[in-house]
């Protein structure tokens, strides 16, 4: 089972203007091949299917934790384009005045049509998301060898969405999320080390340029989050992933640290409503009814 608690990974800035087209770059950092959707969905379905989980509990301690992690990560990408999409349309009033007409001429028309200016289940060309992005062989190398692989194409994608907007709510997500991906591509280098003995990672990072290179990433390795792995548990169940995430990080070389429990985190964004795109689609005298509903029989 998996505990759900009401906050995101990191608190994100709250702009008083989105933009449309980044919302649409965002995107593929969601419903993209190498989106967080392809994280979480690859590495839920190989915990839940992984075989021997007594026999070779230190890496179903790793996958399974490193999946709990990535729920989180779909929240936070979500979030921002969400946030990314806030002040987007300016006013509200007759259907005749094109309240939406911002939406016609934006990359991504369907934010506006489908989903009233929030996160689509897809990537930036508007393609749904896919199980078949699901990669679950059965076989542990195999699986292992392709998750550092699908965290490197993650990776590499959130630089060049980096590189395509300047917007600060979209690149404190990425920051953030390049150094965590960072932390996943260099423990599954550590777990096929073990399970091979080839020193994987000797080919971190992919691309070769450091996350200390970009603004927004510099202060979360800062705070030593490259060197963490969290349980994402509070009983101490999925400990064992210490006998894989130990010695030192080969770029910085500090130690690396297993921490019980979750992250901190910030507050999810609060989404006012959007009269234009009937969302919530709950006025005033809705409420009150709605709310003296929810008292009766207290």
């Amino acid at each position: 089972m998996f505990k759900r608690e009401n906050r995101l990974a990191i608190e994100l800035p709250v702009p008083e203007h989105g933009d449309p087209n980044a919302a649409a770059a965002v995107q593929e950092l969601l419903g993209g091949k190498f989106g967080e959707m392809s994280t979480l969905n690859n590495y839920m379905y190989q915990s839940f299917n992984f075989r021997n989980k007594k026999k070779l509990k230190p890496f179903y301690d790793l996958v399974a934790s490193i999946t709990a992690e990535e729920f989180g990560h779909v929240e936070l990408v979500a979030n921002t384009i969400n946030l990314l999409s806030r002040g987007n349309t300016f006013y509200t009033g007759d259907p005749d005045a094109t309240p939406l007409r911002t939406g016609k001429d934006s990359r991504n028309t369907y934010h506006f049509i489908a989903t009233a200016q929030t996160a689509l289940a897809g990537d930036s060309m508007g393609r749904a998301w896919t199980g078949d992005n699901v990669f679950s062989s059965g076989n542990l190398v195999l699986d292992l060898l392709h998750n550092f692989f699908l965290e490197c194409g993650a990776r590499t994608h959130k630089m060049r969405v980096y590189e395509m907007t300047e917007h600060e709510t979209a690149r404190e997500m990425i920051g953030y999320l390049l150094v965590r991906g960072g932390t996943h591509v260099l423990a599954y280098a550590k777990a096929l080390e073990i399970a091979t003995g080839v020193d994987v990672s000797k080919l971190v990072p992919v691309p070769d340029l450091s996350n200390t290179k970009f603004d927004h990433a510099r202060k979360f390795e800062n705070q030593g989050l490259g060197n963490i792995l969290f349980t994402w548990n509070d009983t101490g169940e999925y400990a064992d992933i210490r006998k894989i995430w130990k010695g030192k990080n080969p770029e910085n070389g500090s130690q690396l640290v297993v921490k019980q429990g979750a992250p901190l985190g910030g507050p999810i964004p609060d989404l006012e409503e959007l009269p234009e795109e009937f969302a919530p689609g709950i006025d005033r005298d809705d409420y009150e009814r709605i709310a003296k509903r929810l008292m009766e029989n207290l």
